[in-house]
């Protein structure tokens, strides 16, 4: 039941909110630079309510970057209208840094992302929320906030790479 949607050979079909400089470049969907004003976002054609994502990703050290899941305005992106799977090592509060989703669950410790390939793994169902970095649990939280909506993958700074990306409706 798993639909990818970036599998190394092809970028997926998105919509762009906000502009990056998106491209295939050896095996990966690849971000490093901004080419607007504010956060860069690929969202899902599809919105989603239960599901599990699988995705496998590369990171700077200095990367700011994440999954938004449940958007609840899918033009207007935020931690304040979806869920915000950080991927960032280099927050200044690391506690909503890297494997925590902004403004709900914090991580401790923050593990670190940055320099290496690492699977991602986010289940929502009903209130439910689950994240796993590497086979490790980073939160586990329930909130009722966002029931459902499309989820993006972000680019804010640094290098992003996404070497595949899966989702599975629950």
């Amino acid at each position: 039941g798993w639909i990818t949607l970036v599998d190394g050979t092809k970028m997926g079909d998105w919509d762009r909110v906000g502009e990056a400089n998106w491209r295939m470049e050896d095996g990966a969907l690849v971000a490093d630079k901004m080419t607007g004003k504010g956060t860069a976002h690929l969202v899902s054609k599809n919105s989603y309510k239960d599901f599990q994502i699988r995705a496998e990703f590369w990171s700077s050290d200095d990367a700011n970057s994440g999954i938004f899941i449940r958007c609840s305005d899918p033009k207007r992106i935020s931690a304040t209208n979806s869920y915000e799977v950080n991927i960032f090592d280099t927050r200044k509060d690391p506690s909503y840094g890297t494997g925590a989703v902004v403004n709900f669950a914090e991580v401790n410790p923050m593990p670190k992302a940055g320099g290496k390939w690492n699977t991602m793994e986010i289940t929502a169902k009903g209130r439910q929320i689950t994240v796993m970095l590497n086979g490790q649990k980073t939160v586990d939280f329930r909130n009722g906030l966002f029931a459902e909506g499309p989820f993006t993958l972000q680019y804010g700074s640094g290098v992003i790479k996404w070497r595949k990306v899966q989702i599975k409706p629950l």
